[in-house]
């Protein structure tokens, strides 16, 4: 009887192998951790879910507490316009370092106004009655000062973005300044930085282009809603914010 031919091994691709080693690796894995730890997991996470709830309380909280912040920022805005400290600088800086959920829905509209959307976020702005008249209703929730060139210019560098088509476009090429800035003449980082130090006659353009600065938040948590000159943190730090700049870039 003649030999049969040997049959060729079927062929697998080691891409198939590894997959099929990695998902029984995974299954006894996953079946030992359900085995030791698995009951204890599923409480934790039961228990999670029954602390998400709120309570009635809770919301009458909040509530009384957005009461009282709108009642407290109506006091700040009848403040007389002598008690307001005038600017040294046409420049400001304003850092929003407060604000959750104790806040009234009139106070969140003035912070978002500044652009201040989000805690730890900072802008540059031009001093004028009307922004100090807003930044006096919303004191407790943002700091402000007098920024330098030093922090002018490094926080453009370190971070800045720009609004270019509705989207964030980190600026690591002059093109993306001149294709959005090239009609006013500014063609290149140093030439935003001059404007806005000097508070040029396109510095609502610049800013229009210039997002946010998205900072980080700084060693020891700023808590006190007290004025800076009480020794809290917010409200005007004059040219000490530079100090805060430099521990938030």
């Amino acid at each position: 009887m003649a030999e049969e031919e040997a049959k060729p091994l079927a062929y697998i691709a080691e891409t198939v192998l590894k997959k099929r080693k990695s998902t029984e690796a995974f299954a006894l894995a996953r079946k030992a951790q359900l085995e030791t730890g698995g009951k204890y997991e599923h409480n934790k996470k039961k228990k999670k879910e029954i602390h998400d709830i709120k309570r009635p309380e809770q919301f009458v909280k909040e509530f009384r507490d957005q009461e009282l912040d709108l009642i407290r920022m109506k006091q700040r805005g009848k403040r007389s316009k002598s008690a307001t400290v005038k600017p040294k600088s046409e420049l400001l800086f304003i850092a929003r370092i407060q604000g959750k959920n104790d806040m009234h829905p009139k106070t969140r509209k003035i912070l978002y106004n500044l652009r201040l959307r989000r805690m730890f976020c900072g802008v540059f702005v031009k001093a004028s009655d009307r922004v100090l008249q807003m930044l006096q209703k919303v004191e407790p929730y943002v700091t402000y000062g007098y920024p330098n060139l030093k922090n002018v210019k490094e926080l453009i560098y370190k971070k800045g973005y720009g609004n270019l088509e509705n989207q964030r476009v980190p600026l690591t090429d002059n093109n993306i300044i001149e294709q959005a800035l090239g009609k006013y003449g500014i063609i290149c980082i140093e030439d935003m930085v001059h404007e806005i130090a000097n508070v040029g006659p396109h510095f609502k353009e610049v800013m229009t282009f210039l997002g946010p600065f998205f900072l980080n938040k700084p060693e020891g948590l700023l808590g006190k809603k007290q004025p800076y000159k009480d020794g809290g943190e917010a409200g005007n730090r004059e040219d000490h914010i530079n100090e805060l700049i430099e521990k938030m870039n």
